[in-house]
């Protein structure tokens, strides 16, 4: 059973361009797509209330907040095991340093986006916060040296 959402060219019109820009107001929204602004209201709702759109972002320059220097951190825990995930997983998502968080498959179980000021704070970060605590067996450390943003996120196309 799939949980996607069945999705019109007006709702995917919709959804690129708030993606492009989520200040976008709806008359700017309903001229482009060419609806009417009370039925853009509408749509964007429902896209809302469906869980398409999750919510709306302010995305931040890290260099200009003090941390210039992000790195990917691959991280091996042993045991891998349920007590142990639930708590390393709050801890690491409540560090300011955390960008994001994914738990993969693979030798390795979590890959972290962080993002310090420079090496030394990212070398405090790794030995405090990650290789001190117990269930944390590796950790190997990228640095990102530029990040792109992609397209808007949308369905398949059909075949």
């Amino acid at each position: 059973m799939s949980d996607s959402v069945a999705l019109d060219p007006v709702d995917l019109q919709i959804l690129r361009l708030l993606q492009n820009d989520a200040r976008t107001t709806y008359r700017e929204l309903a001229a482009e797509v060419g609806v009417a602004a009370s039925t853009c209201l509408d749509r964007v709702a429902r896209l809302r209330r469906s869980g398409v759109i999750l919510g709306d972002q302010l995305r931040l320059d890290p260099t200009k907040l003090g941390r210039g220097l992000q790195a990917l951190l691959l991280v091996q825990v042993r045991p891998h095991r349920r007590e142990l995930i639930g708590p390393f997983v709050d801890r690491i998502r409540s560090l300011p340093e955390s960008r994001a968080l994914f738990h993969l498959t693979g030798p390795d179980d979590y890959l972290v986006q962080v993002a310090v000021a420079d090496a030394a704070d990212l070398q405090r970060l790794v030995l405090d916060e990650f290789t001190s605590r117990r269930e944390v067996a590796r950790v190997d450390t990228r640095l990102i040296f530029q990040q792109w943003e992609c397209g808007p996120l949308l369905p398949p196309a059909a075949n």
